[in-house]
């Protein structure tokens, strides 16, 4: 039994990492061309975003229903293998839980005639069992340590990895990805913020958790339609979540403050000559860091009580409007004075995002 659970658990694994999450082709386009402003367009790819698909600045490619990139698997998570990925979520603490049981049997079984209680202490004799003179399996003090480790990564394995299937199946009940989520999270906050009336229907959930549960998971182990196009709830369309995604991106470039750099940074996760609150307090993110120089203008979008995040404009934004984003301390900059994008705080959009 025990084996049958590390032959599923490393099937599911290996079939997550070279399966891959499947790709957006590149260069595409949709079938209709007035569709096209829908969509938001991919410079590296040189294609448009399909709907539910993102880019991965890891993997380099736009990702089909795209939930995250893991590093466990060194791939993306998404639509071709998301079901081997929660699967493997779900045999691994299983496993785990039978291995557990192991363990805690073995050492009791051992330890019922070593253990003798006195009146002041109890003694354990590790040399041999006082009753059984023919223990099946020798089990000295380096096997007992070595089992007690064993159990505590088993638990701590079944803690951890459970933790992130619930996660997964939250999601995949309702038919979202994590990403989608969190556009649903800042959808409801743009609505809120603005006080436009409008209501956000998240266009992929069918309304019933098992329709929803097999758009991932099939007998065939091949998921539902081609990563391009998607069933969507009455009231919806194909661009729904494509079109509000949009306005987000709108609404980020409104309320983006502008400032300069006035002192260096090398772009390191935890810089050290930027004090000490400011190395404690690094974002716990895969988010990267941009190094700055003296006089880098920097479009910031949401921050932290010392850190920062934006994309930092180069000298070719003229010409091709490349940005780098992400992280950096917030001692290193100053606000813009004048500037037309400089009328909100970046305090006041979202602090803690």
């Amino acid at each position: 039994m025990l084996l049958n659970w590390t032959v599923m658990i490393l099937y599911n694994y290996f079939s997550a990492m070279f399966v891959g999450p499947g790709y957006v082709p590149l260069g595409w386009t949709p079938e209709k061309s007035q569709d096209c402003m829908y969509l938001q367009y991919c410079k590296v790819c040189q294609s448009y975003k399909a709907p539910r698909s993102h880019h991965c600045r890891k993997c380099n490619r736009c990702v089909m229903k795209m939930d995250h990139h893991c590093p466990w698997i060194n791939n993306c998570c998404g639509y071709q293998n998301h079901a081997s990925f929660t699967l493997f979520l779900l045999l691994a603490p299983l496993g785990c839980i039978h291995a557990s049981f192991i363990f805690v049997m073995t050492m009791y079984t051992q330890l019922y005639n070593r253990i003798s209680f006195g009146w002041s202490s109890v003694k354990i004799d590790m040399s041999a069992a006082k009753r059984d003179p023919r223990p099946i399996i020798p089990f000295g003090l380096s096997a007992f340590a070595a089992s007690l480790f064993a159990l505590g990564l088993a638990l701590g394995t079944t803690i951890a990895v459970g933790m992130l299937f619930i996660i997964q199946m939250k999601v995949i009940l309702t038919n979202k990805t994590s990403i989608e989520s969190w556009i649903e999270e800042k959808a409801k906050d743009r609505i809120q913020y603005y006080q436009t009336g409008e209501t956000f229907i998240f266009p992929y959930d069918m309304g019933s958790k098992w329709k929803n549960f097999k758009q991932v998971f099939t007998w065939s182990g091949i998921p539902e339609g081609d990563g391009l196009d998607w069933p969507v709830r009455d009231g919806c369309h194909q661009y729904s979540l494509t079109i509000e995604q949009l306005k987000q991106k709108a609404d980020k470039r409104v309320r983006s403050v502008r400032y300069r750099a006035i002192d260096d940074y090398s772009g390191v996760c935890c810089p050290v000559t930027k004090g000490v609150k400011t190395f404690f307090t690094t974002p716990c993110t895969e988010e990267p860091r941009i190094a700055l120089s003296k006089g880098d203008l920097i479009l910031a979008t949401r921050g932290l009580k010392h850190w920062m995040y934006g994309e930092k404009i180069l000298d070719s934004a003229a010409d091709g409007g490349i940005r780098e984003r992400g992280w950096f301390p917030r001692k290193c900059v100053e606000k813009c004075q004048y500037d037309s994008e400089t009328d909100q705080p970046v305090d006041g959009e979202k602090k803690n995002r």
